[in-house]
């Protein structure tokens, strides 16, 4: 696949900007779900790039960075995954971009050391920042932000270039390692189907709790019904978001009642004695 200056300038700046998005700006850009159809577009396979993202986007639904612990960043997986996926020609099927989840790994992991170095050196910034504070100098605030930003976005942008060509180099290399070692590519394809789920998984380890696990079960149970329906089969996930967000919406105004009258409630009198 052949890499134009345009496209790799591009790619530089959704790069940058996404790396600062992980940290400021909307905090929602970032995701691979975002990322990596802009990434696809670029690259000439939009759709490609959808599949890809909606992949990945399970990956790391369960990552959360607290502090110094940074997962394996999404950003720059996200953006090897599609070019890997493009390079490679792969279908555009959830099954069919495995291999280019697993390939993306490592350079996720590329983006984790990005951010660690850039909070290293911008620690060293923190005693300015807080004589900056003491003397209520905002500017001067302003531009260590400002520098953090940019030090992130440029590490960023210039890892995702460096693997836009490195990643587009590699896949007439690993078209021909498909064929010669098949069993190699099957493996990577079936690690990166299994991260779905893992990914998932941690996902539900965070936010489940005893009363969730009956919605669980019918959701389950629901897509199941709908999946093996004819009829419905094609629109199962719409099906179970529609149910997911009526519970919900009903969940949200049951309690909303509830809280109201019993901030509104009787505080007592005469007649019980208070």
């Amino acid at each position: 696949m052949e890499i134009t200056i345009i496209q790799a300038i591009l790619v530089f700046v959704v790069a940058f900007i996404m790396g600062i998005d992980q940290f400021s700006f909307l905090e929602s850009l970032y995701q691979p779900i975002v990322t990596c159809p802009i990434i696809g577009a670029i690259l000439g396979n939009f759709e490609l790039g959808v599949v890809v993202g909606g992949s990945y986007q399970l990956i790391q639904i369960g990552s959360m960075p607290i502090g110094g612990a940074q997962p394996p960043n999404a950003i720059l997986g996200g953006i090897m995954a599609t070019v890997f996926a493009v390079s490679l020609g792969m279908e555009a099927t959830p099954e069919g971009v495995g291999a280019a989840l697993g390939l993306a790994i490592p350079f996720a992991v590329f983006g984790q050391y990005a951010v660690t170095l850039t909070f290293t050196i911008m620690s060293g910034m923190m005693a300015k920042a807080d004589k900056c504070a003491e003397n209520a100098d905002v500017k001067g605030i302003r531009n260590i932000n400002f520098m953090e930003m940019a030090i992130l976005g440029a590490l960023f942008g210039l890892l995702a270039v460096a693997g836009l060509y490195g990643g587009s180099a590699l896949g007439q290399t690993l078209q021909d390692l498909s064929f010669q070692f098949s069993w190699v590519m099957a493996g990577l394809d079936a690690a990166g189907g299994a991260m779905k789920f893992v990914g998932f998984a941690i996902l539900m380890k965070v936010m489940m709790s005893n009363e969730m696990w009956g919605f669980l079960l019918a959701g389950f149970a629901m897509a199941l019904l709908c999946a093996a329906n004819a009829s419905t089969s094609g629109a199962t996930l719409i099906l179970c978001a529609f149910v997911g967000a009526a519970i919900a919406i009903y969940d949200f105004s049951i309690n909303t009642k509830i809280k109201a009258n019993a901030g509104a409630g009787n505080m007592g009198g005469d007649s019980d004695g208070i």
